[in-house]
């Protein structure tokens, strides 16, 4: 070896050693077993060519400058074990830490006997989901359920809202059309467009046939008689922030404006005021949903549905160029201007789910619910009816796996039920497709058992609302278990009630009353056996539900019904202040598309009949043949 190779080696190895050294005092007092020999590098002049020494100053160089010492060395294969033992940079025993935490962790989740009593604390931390209790160690009530816990110590924070790909929402999906496809041909949808289409032709003047084209949309598919969209609202980046993007509708000049007009006729209750808006201004969001609200009460849903989606054609032509439905495309509740957008989107889904389209308001639900994390209209209390009318079995148990990291979601009694119920039918489908089944997944019966003994109260409801009228039925509710109507807990009590509301036509299937009563029957018999797990079940629910205040209370039960609310006639009239007024001046319904043949209004209500000529895409015509003359032509150009 030359000299000036030699002491360049012996400089780096000098002050490689003092390093080591600096780290071996800082780690003596955790790791005293950890540290190496101490090693002379001056050694190396001892013998150039020992291997052990020539190893050993190899390791710490580069791989040109190992090359050059490899040339020199004649043998370095047995001096390998000796080098590596020489060289081990002393550091703290984490792998040790780790391997003797992980051990305690696994003997903690390891499944009890069945003499060993579980304690409610236990029991609650195996369900909790909420981020307070996202700390504690997950011990399943039933240890076949322990697939569905987090074992991992390291990824307890939970996570982050923008990056959960369970809430990744397909497009093509949104389109009711497209799912209708699926169901009935297309052919027969073709056929329904065309019928459509000749009556649209005949609402459309002949000198404004095909004269605009509107905008293509993905939520829904905008008519060709309604207005073209005026540009009347925009939306604005706030910020980005970790890959996210914060938005936030903005109203121009000309629809604030119309806001004030819609909140002096809101303030006196004149709908026929707010109905006068839209003439002038037929895309303005708050005056659209008062008359779908109005619609929805005089019995028109279809008038209803129609006032919904030219909402969300509105708002979705004002979308930013960078706003999407993706959970990276943040839209806060917080901001007024975006609420409507949450209202609009809420009753659109709820009018898909009516008209059979499960997969779209599922896909709607999920844009809902990634819109804003801190689910303000409680899609969260949705998605699981939806998912399981839309049969994505395997996506519903995705989804309370992923979407938060503490298993929280087990705890909401729609979730309890719906999982219980999710996989029984992917269980039905293993069987028929000859599969076996998936090893450590919890069996359904045991997740029906774990739900009916969480949430007991939900079976008499049921039983009613469904309604359930089997003899067994009887014999079920006339065990004390399940015969309390109330929890304790306001907060869980509304919960259940919302449940009951929204999931109740699931359980009208005969092979799901019988999964019920079959497990129910189950429970009775161990409560015979082992009465203190009543209590131990009280227990988890006083933990999981301790407010005495309902914090659901913002969620009415009424929203998450499929019954369709109506009003007596003379209740229907306080929402007009002057019946008659704001129809006399007919003059102000300039470019409206016009039916030349009077509508039928056999059987419809009349005062929504009365409202619905006032709108500006609607006309009855004079009665006399003759049509109203435009007035005003410059507002037609601006159309």
């Amino acid at each position: 070896m030359s000299a000036r190779l030699m002491k360049k080696v012996l400089k780096e190895q000098e002050a490689a050693l003092q390093q080591h050294q600096q780290l071996n005092s800082d780690d003596d007092a955790e790791s005293p077993n950890s540290s190496s020999p101490n090693r002379n590098p001056f050694d190396l002049l001892e013998d150039e060519d020992n291997n052990s020494s020539g190893d050993y100053s190899s390791h710490h160089h580069s791989d040109q400058e190992k090359s050059k010492i490899s040339g020199e060395a004649s043998d370095r294969g047995a001096s390998k074990q000796s080098a590596i033992a020489v060289n081990t940079v002393p550091m703290p025993n984490v792998k040790a830490k780790k391997k003797k935490k992980k051990k305690k962790i696994m003997e903690d989740l390891s499944p009890r006997t069945e003499n060993e009593v579980i304690s409610s604390e236990l029991m609650l931390e195996s369900l909790t989901l909420g981020a307070s209790s996202s700390s504690h160690q997950k011990i399943a009530p039933y240890p076949a359920t322990s697939q569905f816990v987090n074992k991992d110590s390291d990824n307890r924070m939970r996570k982050k809202h923008c990056n959960s790909p369970i809430l990744q929402v397909d497009p093509k999906f949104l389109s009711a059309e497209n799912e209708l496809r699926r169901i009935f041909g297309s052919r027969v949808v073709k056929s329904h467009e065309r019928s459509q289409l000749s009556v649209n032709s005949r609402l459309i003047r002949g000198g404004r046939r095909g004269n605009h084209n509107l905008k293509k949309t993905v939520l829904v598919s905008p008519s060709q008689h309604w207005p073209r969209w005026d540009g009347s609202l925009t939306m604005e980046l706030l910020e980005s922030k970790d890959g996210v993007h914060y938005f936030r509708y903005i109203h121009s000049s000309s629809y604030a404006q119309a806001q004030r007009a819609f909140e002096a006729a809101k303030a006196i209750h004149d709908l026929n005021g707010i109905a006068s808006i839209l003439l002038n201004h037929p895309y303005h969001i708050d005056s659209l949903i008062t008359l779908a609200d109005y619609f929805k009460f005089t019995g028109e849903h279809q008038m209803s549905a129609d006032a919904i989606a030219k909402c969300l054609y509105a708002m979705e032509c004002a979308w930013h160029p960078l706003f999407a439905p993706s959970p990276n495309c943040q839209l806060k509740y917080v901001h007024d201007s975006n609420k409507p957008f949450f209202s609009s989107l809420f009753t659109h889904m709820k009018n898909m789910d009516r008209r059979g389209c499960h997969r779209s308001a599922l896909e709607i639900c999920k844009f809902l619910l990634s819109l804003d994390s801190d689910d303000p209209m409680g899609a969260m209390l949705s998605i699981d009816y939806y998912a399981l009318r839309a049969e994505e079995y395997a996506w519903l148990e995705q989804f309370a796996e992923e979407y938060r990291s503490d298993n929280s979601l087990w705890l909401f009694p729609n979730f309890s039920y719906s999982l219980a119920v999710c996989r029984f039918y992917l269980e039905k489908r293993e069987l028929l497709n000859n599969r076996e089944m998936v090893i450590g997944k919890a069996a359904s019966c045991d997740l029906m058992k774990q739900a009916l003994m969480l949430h007991p109260s939900v079976l008499k409801k049921l039983v009613v609302k469904v309604p359930l009228k089997d003899r067994i039925w009887t014999t079920i509710l006339e065990n004390s278990f399940f015969q309390c109507e109330q929890t304790g807990s306001p907060s869980l009590d509304h919960l259940i009630a919302v449940y009951v509301e929204r999931s109740y036509i699931i359980w009208r299937l005969p092979d799901l009353q019988k999964f019920l009563s079959d497990s129910a029957l189950s429970v009775i018999e161990m409560l015979k056996e082992k009465g203190s797990h009543a209590k131990d079940w009280a227990c988890v629910r006083k933990e999981a539900f301790p407010s005495e205040k309902n914090e659901y209370a913002h969620l009415l039960v009424s929203d998450f019904s499929d019954s369709m609310p109506t009003m007596p006639p003379d209740n229907l009239q306080d929402f007009m202040v002057d019946q008659m007024g704001g129809i006399e001046n007919g003059e102000q319904f300039h470019n409206i598309p016009e039916n030349h043949m009077p509508r039928d209004l056999t059987n419809r209500n009349a005062l929504a009949v009365l409202l619905e000529s006032m709108l500006p895409w609607i006309n009855y015509g004079t009665g006399d043949g003759e049509h109203i003359q435009h007035d005003h032509p410059e507002q037609v150009n601006e159309e």
